[in-house]
């Protein structure tokens, strides 16, 4: 039995890749983000992930105010080294080009979320935010899961002076928040 070869594309090239790059690899496994000009290959993900973000999803479509539209997975362009895929967006509706569009500039950005996963910890806790930040979204969830299965979410709100995020508030049971828009979601 032959092996396949590995593609071109698993040896990055000097420099590492740019957010271009993303759209002309050929075969990248599904939800391949960009960090620091390394591909990150998402690992599967848990029902508690799939359930918590079906939620937030759901709640943030109907309350999302005229001209904001919700996405789910797909990547935002903050800049030439770095594309990650947040889990969900609330993106300006002014920045969608077109059905063929593969990515979101950050300007259009006015939300992100990531539900933490063991795999993705680090990086939803320390790198994407501070990149989120430093790109100018002004406001970002994390979810992360309690002992028992529930989602906890920590919200926070870019802090213009800095920038970075400060954080407004951590939601157990309820999440009820006026900012970005009015949302309320039972975590129960």
């Amino acid at each position: 039995m032959s092996i396949a070869p590995y593609p071109d594309w698993i040896r990055p090239p000097a420099g590492g890749y740019t957010a271009e790059d993303l759209d002309r690899l050929p075969d990248l496994p599904p939800h391949t983000e960009l960090i620091d000009g390394s591909l990150i290959f998402v690992s599967p993900q848990t029902t508690f992930h799939m359930r918590t973000l079906r939620r937030l999803e759901r709640a943030l479509e109907d309350a999302a105010p005229t001209g904001w539209q919700v996405w789910r997975e797909m990547t935002v362009r903050l800049d030439r080294r770095n594309r990650p895929e947040p889990d969900l967006l609330v993106v300006d509706e002014r920045g969608v080009t077109g059905p063929k569009q593969t990515f979101c500039e950050a300007v259009d950005v006015l939300l992100a979320v990531e539900v933490v996963s063991e795999e993705s910890e680090e990086r939803d806790r320390g790198a994407k935010p501070r990149k989120y930040a430093a790109a100018g979204i002004k406001h970002f969830w994390r979810v992360e899961s309690d002992d028992d299965g529930k989602p906890i979410v920590h919200v926070y709100e870019l802090d213009p002076a800095t920038p970075a995020y400060v954080i407004t508030g951590i939601y157990h049971k309820q999440l009820k928040v006026d900012r970005p828009f009015p949302v309320e979601i039972d975590l129960s």
